[in-house]
């Protein structure tokens, strides 16, 4: 790949800002109504609604074994770009809802909201090659080894996750949810291919 073809620093710096705050603010939709998502990002909302915690505190560290895996595999930029990205978010989950309120918010609203804004700035985020960490970065290898794509792998990732939930959450809690990461992983599904964008 040619020096012109890759993205500056200053490029990646906007990219990851803007993806990252993307993903929070779907964040904010997400947990305001009550609802879950999969992924590592739904692990760790489930565990901060079950135990009370901050999402971001156990966001980053849910994360911190992945990045051994992300090392091995991807390389160190991609590892240096995702833990700069999970830390942004987990420090914006913090700050965001001193913020930002809802004076009204409809479920399916904030459900269809959160995958729309979360898709699109995961999308942003891996067209800077990185990622928010965790099953992420496993969706990612799987792609690039098989071809077969990081949403789907995500999807099936997301149907455990959601099958679990189903004992935690009241149904329609859960279905609001999964129409959530559909949407989400859909538009990275049909959006994500590195053959139509090369530039790194």
């Amino acid at each position: 790949m040619t020096d012109s073809a890759r993205h500056t620093v200053t490029e990646d710096a906007q990219g990851f800002a803007l993806g990252v705050f993307l993903c929070a603010l779907g964040l904010q939709f997400l947990t305001h109504a009550g609802l879950i998502t999969g992924q590592t990002a739904g692990i760790a909302v489930i565990l901060s609604y079950l135990t009370g915690w901050s999402f971001g505190v156990v966001f980053f560290v849910i994360n911190l074994p992945f990045y051994l895996l992300a090392w091995a595999r991807l390389g160190p930029q991609f590892t240096v770009k995702s833990l700069i990205s999970v830390t942004a978010l987990s420090a914006l989950t913090l700050i965001l809802p001193d913020q930002l309120a809802f004076a009204n918010l409809s479920t399916p609203m904030a459900a269809l909201t959160f995958g729309a804004l979360t898709g699109v700035g995961l999308l942003v985020i891996f067209r800077h090659n990185g990622s928010l960490g965790g099953l992420g970065v496993v969706a990612l290898m799987v792609q690039d080894k098989t071809g077969f794509r990081a949403g789907y792998v995500q999807l099936c990732a997301d149907a455990i996750i959601f099958g679990v939930a189903l004992f935690l959450f009241p149904l329609t809690v859960v279905l609001w949810s999964l129409a959530g990461a559909v949407v989400l992983n859909l538009i990275i599904a049909i959006n994500h291919r590195r053959d139509r964008y090369i530039a790194t």
